[in-house]
């Protein structure tokens, strides 16, 4: 595993979140928590003015993106962005792209490859440094491309089985940060439930990116009915009490990742109750 992959200091364990659940004080209590990043998703706009409010609201904890959707973010636009942040907040931002979905961006998210490469294009002639940005990168070419033409990667709704292969196919250089998702509670049917809360807008809607990676890891059509077998739910979403938890989050370290952001899921749709029972689980210690 790479420790110098990008100079953003991201600490083992970050938090990812919907930029909807997003406020300067839930970032600014992830921070006390200990986690060292924050990954904010739900496709921020090319302002990324989240990004701007957490860092605002915190003085150490890392910001990264998880992702900006290059179809919906105009490639100047986000590095105008970058440099704004990048003045105010140095060396503390990380900023991630892909290409979303083709059933959401319409035909011409039809050659998603391509489209990644050029926008890298346009952030290199714009003067963003490859080892300030990841890639959503989920397929065996595009992680070839997140090493080449950026820090490494961030996929999302993997398994350490998939951190494991990519470690072995790429080495140790690039920047593995997968995602995974975290459902604390005693009983394994709420907590499956939960998980498959969380799971089923991307189940349902077959998204393909996501169904052929997880087809890839060994799941079939029967796995994706109704919100995800038991198997799919137990792989995709650590659960039960928070060392059993964080026992499924070491396991992405054990594979090779060098870093995993968390997404909590709740029954009350909370996430800093989770993070809260989690971080010492993890090991992490507060701040201040």
């Amino acid at each position: 595993m790479s420790a110098h992959a990008t100079p953003v200091d991201l600490g083992t364990y970050g938090v990812w979140i919907s930029r909807s659940d997003l406020t300067a004080d839930v970032a600014a209590e992830i921070e006390r928590l200990g986690y060292g990043a924050i990954w904010i998703g739900g496709s921020p706009g090319a302002e990324l003015e989240e990004v701007s409010t957490a860092l605002a609201a915190t003085s150490r904890i890392a910001v990264a993106t998880g992702v900006v959707n290059i179809w919906g973010a105009d490639a100047s636009s986000v590095a105008d962005s970058f440099h704004r942040i990048e003045s105010r907040h140095p060396g503390r931002f990380l900023l991630g792209i892909g290409a979303g979905h083709r059933e959401a961006n319409g035909p011409q998210a039809a050659r998603p490859f391509r489209a990644v490469v050029d926008y890298l294009d346009v952030l290199d002639t714009r003067g963003v440094p490859r080892d300030r940005r990841v890639i959503a990168a989920l397929g065996p070419r595009m992680l070839r491309l997140s090493a080449e033409r950026a820090a490494g990667s961030h996929p999302y709704l993997v398994t350490p089985a998939f951190a494991r292969t990519a470690r072995e196919d790429f080495g140790d250089r690039p920047l593995l940060a997968p995602e995974h998702k975290v459902a604390l509670g005693p009983d394994p049917e709420r907590t499956r439930e939960t998980g498959r809360r969380g799971l089923r807008p991307y189940l349902d809607a077959g998204l393909v990116n996501y169904l052929s990676s997880l087809r890839r890891l060994g799941f079939t059509d029967a796995d994706f009915e109704g919100g995800g077998s038991d198997a799919l739910v137990d792989a995709l979403v650590a659960q039960g009490d928070p060392e059993s938890a964080a026992a499924g989050l070491r396991a992405y370290l054990e594979a090779g990742a060098d870093h995993v952001p968390v997404q909590p899921l709740s029954e009350d749709g909370e996430p800093l109750p989770t993070l809260t029972r989690l971080a010492p689980a993890l090991g992490l210690t507060p701040r201040g």
